[in-house]
């Protein structure tokens, strides 16, 4: 790997990192970073350098979609009873914005 795709990559690394402690949910928060850290080391011996290009793409859209997140504080929202449908209005974008983070993680 040449040096300058060695520093790009080290720098999406700490970004991604960087941005998923913005997760308000410390099991989100830990969830992203052991999942972050497993990718990276999984894929640190690759010499091809158009899989290291596919990676590095990809790796970017995770970062847009962790960064895309309009509101990280809503897996810190208080637990919602299940009988009550009070605050429901402000748990349903939160349902709908996990589910496409974790799919881009591989989930």
């Amino acid at each position: 790997m040449a040096a300058s795709s060695r520093a790009q990559v080290l720098r999406l690394y700490r970004a991604l990192l960087r941005e998923s402690q913005r997760f308000g949910s410390y099991n989100y928060r830990t969830y992203a970073i052991r999942r972050i850290r497993d990718a990276f080391r999984e894929n640190k011996n690759i010499k091809d350098s158009e899989k290291i290009e596919e990676l590095v793409n990809k790796a970017k859209a995770n970062l847009e979609v962790i960064h895309r997140q309009p509101s990280m504080q809503c897996a810190s929202l208080p637990a919602l009873p299940l009988p009550s449908l009070v605050g429901l209005s402000t748990w349903l974008p939160c349902l709908y914005q996990m589910p496409s983070f974790l799919k881009l993680l591989g989930f």
